[in-house]
C-alpha cells in the first residue's frame, strides 16, 4: 500500500538491460494534483524510471506503489487494466492512431474501457475543446500540425480521467511557442483534475511548469526544487 500522503511511490528501484544498469536504487514519489518533473542527461535511466512507475518495465528489484497496489506484485494484465483506467501516457511524437480522426482517437481509451461510442465521442469533444483543438476533430493524424496533434494526444491522455499522467518528453518534437502551449494546457487541466503529472525532460523551460525536480544520474533519483 502506498505510504500515507503519496500517490504513487517507488522505493529501491534496480533495472539494468544486460550487462548495463539503468537504475541503480532510485526513490521516487508524487501526490495528487503534483506535477514531478524527471530530469537527467540521455542514458540516465529517467525513462526507464517512467516505465517502471506506470507497470510497463518490471524492475529487478524494489517495489512501487500505486494507493492500495503494489504495481511489482501484479501480473501483466492486471498492470494493463491499471493503465487502461487509470494513467494516461502523452509521448515525444503523439503516437496517435493515423488511420481514426482526432476525435475517434481521443475517444479510443474509453471505447476500450466499454463507454459506448455516443457517449465516448462526446466527452472526447468536450477535451478537445478544452486543448483547443476542436476545429480538427474530423481531420487524422497526419493532417494537423505537430502542435495540435500533440495536444489531441493530450485530450486523449487526459479524456479517461486519470489519476496519474506520464508524459515522457511531450514537447520534444515541438518548437517553443507549441511546447509551451501544450505544457501551460497539460498542467492547468491535470491540476485542475488533481491528476498527477510525472514529466520525463531534459529541457529546464518544460521543467519549469513542475512543482518539484528529481534529476536521474547514474541510475539514482536525487530531489531538487523546480525553477517556476
Amino acid at each position: 500500500m502506498t505510504p500515507a500522503g503519496s500517490l504513487l511511490e517507488a522505493r529501491a528501484l534496480h533495472k539494468a538491460y544486460g550487462s548495463t544498469p539503468a537504475l541503480d536504487g532510485a526513490d521516487f514519489s508524487i501526490h495528487a494534483g503534483e506535477v514531478v518533473a524527471v530530469m537527467g542527461p540521455s542514458g540516465s535511466g529517467k525513462s526507464t524510471l517512467l516505465h517502471c512507475l506506470a507497470g510497463i518495465v518490471s524492475p529487478d528489484s524494489g517495489t512501487v506503489h500505486y494507493g492500495p497496489h503494489t504495481l511489482t506484485d501484479l501480473s501483466d494484465a492486471q498492470r494493463s487494466a491499471l493503465r487502461r483506467t487509470d494513467f494516461g501516457f502523452v509521448f515525444q511524437f503523439g503516437q496517435l492512431v493515423p488511420e481514426l480522426s482526432c476525435l475517434e482517437n481521443v475517444a479510443l481509451p474509453l471505447r476500450l474501457n466499454g463507454t459506448r461510442r455516443k457517449a465516448a465521442e462526446a466527452q472526447a469533444l468536450e477535451w478537445l475543446e478544452r486543448l483547443e483543438v476542436d476545429g480538427v476533430r474530423g481531420q487524422r493524424p497526419g493532417e494537423v500540425s505537430g502542435g495540435q496533434g500533440q495536444r489531441v494526444a493530450v485530450a486523449r491522455a487526459l479524456a479517461g480521467s486519470p489519476r496519474v499522467v506520464f508524459a515522457d518528453e511531450p514537447t520534444g518534437a515541438l518548437d517553443s511557442l507549441n511546447g509551451e502551449r501544450v505544457m501551460t494546457l497539460l498542467t492547468d487541466a491535470a491540476r485542475e483534475s488533481q491528476a498527477a503529472v510525472v514529466l520525463v525532460t531534459h529541457e529546464t523551460r518544460v521543467a519549469a511548469y513542475s512543482d518539484r525536480e528529481i534529476t536521474v544520474r547514474d541510475g539514482k533519483a536525487r530531489e531538487g526544487l523546480a525553477a517556476v
